[in-house]
């Protein structure tokens, strides 16, 4: 008996299946892009002007070591104490008549911070500082600011700052609703302003 041939397989399309597959995969696959920190470096001072004066109790100092151990105000801290450490500064309110806070519910210790628009929180590293601590460090801070942010949000509006946030990103561009959003973002971020100073790193 004659053997039969296997009949060929018409592999003329598969080129195109392959194309229409490399497009629908093109087409529907998300690209996650990295997002950085939100920073602005200041403006650049004229030479004939000093940096503005700070008072030493206005200023929350973090100093981490090329080891990743947290010095704050000069005493060791854990990393999951620096939160609530920052927000009893931001949130003491410890000045009086002109520097008065009249929304902060910190203790009011006349040796801290005298209200939010004053603070500064400064942080300096070690150049052997991992990058991670460093991260770490930073979200604990920023994380500090939307806590309180949240607070005087929900206060005043009712809602969470992030909910504003969300509000303003997601409104029609030029709408009214987009620039009531904006008042209300503008308003909880005026009661406390994010100064964050990052001072040049040591050996």
């Amino acid at each position: 008996m004659a053997k039969r041939s296997a009949p060929e397989v018409n592999a003329g399309s598969m080129a195109d299946i392959a194309f229409l597959l490399l497009i629908f995969f093109l087409v529907t696959t998300t690209i996650e892009s990295d997002t950085g920190m939100n920073r602005k470096l200041p403006p650049k001072l004229p030479e004939n002007i000093d940096p503005p004066k700070i008072k030493d109790k206005n200023l929350f100092t973090i100093v981490v070591n090329k080891e990743n151990n947290l010095l704050v105000e000069e005493q060791p801290m854990e990393l999951k104490d620096l939160r609530e450490a920052t927000i009893a500064f931001l949130d003491n309110g410890g000045g009086t008549d002109n520097a008065k806070c009249l929304y902060c519910k910190g203790k009011r210790d006349p040796a801290s911070s005298d209200n939010p628009n004053k603070a500064v929180v400064s942080l300096q590293n070690s150049r052997q500082t991992n990058y991670a601590s460093y991260i770490s460090i930073s979200n604990e801070v920023l994380g500090a600011y939307r806590v309180l942010r949240d607070r005087e949000a929900k206060r005043l509006y009712g809602v969470t700052y992030g909910e504003i946030l969300k509000q303003y990103k997601d409104a029609v561009e030029d709408s009214p609703e987009k620039k009531a959003w904006e008042v209300k973002k503008d308003a909880v971020k005026d009661l406390f302003p994010e100064k964050f100073s990052e001072a040049e790193a040591k050996e």
